[in-house]
């Protein structure tokens, strides 16, 4: 997916990729997600994630470069602001990155 993702000071960002976490639990199409990005020296060993070219779901994933998934940098969005679909994730990658933000949660 793709979204303008704001900074952490609020400030406008750009638009980047984003990974579609859950459907929010309400009558509203809000959505749960996180932040992709290329600056891989940014990573969360314990949580973030690499996604790269030698990974069997890299192609799907519509990403151009070895991206890192950001697990803490989430935000709630309305559907209506998210810019489209650029491929998918493998369901064991998507599984494994809701169960590394579940620990994270977990163990505040």
């Amino acid at each position: 997916m793709l979204f303008r993702f704001p900074h952490t000071n609020l400030a406008e960002g750009k638009t980047r990729p984003a990974l579609l976490l859950a459907k929010v639990p309400n009558d509203f199409d809000d959505w749960l997600l996180c932040m992709i990005s290329s600056q891989l020296h940014q990573e969360l060993a314990t949580l973030d994630e690499i996604i790269g070219e030698a990974d069997t779901d890299f192609l799907l994933s519509g990403l151009k470069t070895t991206s890192l998934i950001r697990v803490t940098r989430l935000a709630v969005v309305s559907g209506d602001v998210l810019l489209g679909s650029i491929g998918e994730v493998d369901p064991t990658r998507l599984r494994r990155i809701k169960n590394r933000f579940a620990r994270w949660i977990e163990e505040m």
